[in-house]
């Protein structure tokens, strides 16, 4: 099923200095890390993740749309590990 550890410090990514970390994610010896990216688009704000394991990166499209940053934050923190898994299998 896997998990979603939350990050014991903030960490940046260079391609994309506003994503934050927002926990990693593992399944057996499997580990990413998940980073969320969030920019105003007009009036509102929108979202995508990254995932990270060593070299590799795997990233979404901009898959959150909402009025506000927070909002987006409050969405992500819907998705559980075992959605979250389902997206990065699929991007991959």
């Amino acid at each position: 099923m896997g998990s979603l550890r939350q990050p014991t410090a903030p960490a940046g990514l260079s391609e994309s200095p506003a994503a934050r970390h927002m926990g990693d994610l593992v399944r057996g010896e499997a580990r990413w890390s998940v980073y969320l990216e969030t920019k105003a688009d007009g009036n509102t704000a929108i979202g995508r993740l990254h995932f990270y394991d060593g070299s590799r990166r795997r990233s979404s499209a901009w898959i959150f749309r909402e009025w506000t940053e927070p909002e987006i934050l409050e969405r992500f923190n819907g998705f559980s590990p075992v959605q979250l898994w389902d997206l990065l299998e699929s991007l991959g």
